[in-house]
């Protein structure tokens, strides 16, 4: 509804839960280093996103959602 504030929710299909963290990653195939995209992440689904991201290959780095954007390591971790 226009006006209220959903807050920050979860990528998660379906999951309605508040994210408390970024999963950061990049696509180095059409992706340039500089390209970071971000998931929202319950503490639920942390792992769950961060590990679907990582077993194809793309570099992910998890921070805490208060924390700036930083740049995705060249290798996953």
């Amino acid at each position: 509804m226009i006006g209220d504030d959903p807050g920050v929710q979860c990528s998660a299909a379906g999951c309605p839960a508040e994210a408390s963290w970024r999963v950061n990653w990049r696509n180095p195939r059409i992706h340039t280093a500089d390209r970071v995209k971000v998931w929202l992440a319950c503490d639920a689904h942390r792992s769950t996103l961060a590990d679907y991201l990582g077993t194809r290959g793309f570099p992910v780095l998890v921070s805490p959602l208060d924390s700036p954007v930083d740049a995705v390591p060249t290798a996953s971790s």
